[in-house]
């Protein structure tokens, strides 16, 4: 194990380069709940620090929910960090509230000079799901055909193409009569890390959900990593994967950042039952690796902590592999 607290469940993370120094960030809840799938209910951010992507230094708990009344009082969820073009640090972070039992999910924005101790911009909320381009999303649970007002798991970088930032998200189109079809990323657009503009997704189709989307470039193409579950899959995609569906990591490939988007041949990393979530692919020199944490790897009890890296190649047509499983599976 890589990331591990024994007295926490830890799952979603992400991470960032400063000089010579990795930074891990992570949804962490108390092992004391009991209950494991209550851990999305009682989350905080923990910090820790590395090296070598293999051994870490904790420093505690870095972030949480607002005290008080407010639109992310309840939980904050899986997030990005950034370096501005101010020299601080940008957090962009999911919310959301106790006065909506946790239903409406926005996303907030807080800032750093050490990568550890954060300050919401104003109240946090940079962005909900208004203006013109909501009517390519589900905004509301009226029009809902999922179990939440999706719009989570921001990922920000900046646009290759401009001086501005991009952001994509978990979320949901309107109007697709499956629901597993209905799975889209969110897209919106900034010119300065602060003011952001809702723009239409990106790409809809193949699930219910597509959840931590993570877009990066390798070799001249792009990729968006992305996790689902087994029973999101839609019935065509179903039909589609080589050994039926799956719960893990798959992704996107598309020439430009913004699309168009195409779904991965080959379900990139996935098992029945889960073994690893919410993962992320870091480049550590010309080397790709993928992080994510240990649901239910061996069947039994969620296990709840990040496992150690494994190699990503680019093959053929620029299709991403994990040497490992094909050796395991062979």
């Amino acid at each position: 194990m890589v990331i591990a607290i024994k007295d926490k469940f830890i799952w979603d993370s992400w991470y960032v380069h400063d000089g010579d120094l990795w930074h891990g960030y992570f949804l962490q809840a108390p092992r004391s709940i009991g209950d494991p799938e209550l851990r999305h209910w009682n989350v905080t951010y923990g910090h820790a620090t590395s090296r070598d992507l293999t051994n870490w230094t904790h420093l505690g708990t870095t972030f949480a929910p607002t005290e008080g009344p407010a639109w992310d009082d309840l939980t904050t969820w899986t997030g990005s960090v950034v370096r501005g073009d101010d020299d601080l640090w940008h957090l962009y972070y999911t919310g959301t509230s106790k006065a909506e039992n946790g239903l409406y999910q926005r996303i907030g924005h807080a800032t750093s000079t050490d990568l550890h101790n954060w300050s919401r911009i104003g109240d946090g909320k940079i962005l909900d799901l208004n203006g013109p381009n909501a009517v390519h999303y589900e905004v509301s649970m009226d029009d809902s055909v999922w179990h939440d007002r999706a719009m989570r798991d921001p990922w920000v970088m900046r646009d290759p193409d401009g001086d501005g930032w991009l952001m994509y998200f978990t979320a949901r189109s309107r109007g697709i009569a499956e629901p597993n079809a209905g799975g889209c990323i969110g897209f919106a657009t900034s010119p300065d890390g602060y003011d952001w503009t809702l723009q239409p997704p990106v790409f809809t189709g193949g699930y219910g959900q597509l959840e931590v989307p993570q877009v990066f470039e390798y070799g001249g193409q792009w990729y968006c990593l992305f996790c689902t579950a087994a029973d999101h899959f839609s019935i065509e995609q179903a039909a589609k994967t080589a050994g039926g569906p799956v719960t893990g990591n798959h992704y996107l490939i598309a020439d430009n950042p913004r699309g168009p988007w195409r779904i991965g041949p080959d379900f990139l990393d996935g098992a029945l039952p889960c073994r690893r979530y919410a993962a992320r692919i870091v480049r550590d020199g010309d080397r790709l690796l993928i992080l994510g944490f240990a649901d239910r790897p061996d069947g039994g009890d969620f296990v709840g902590h990040v496992m150690d890296p494994e190699e990503v190649i680019v093959g053929r047509e620029g299709h991403l592999h994990i040497p490992s499983q094909q050796q395991a599976a062979e």
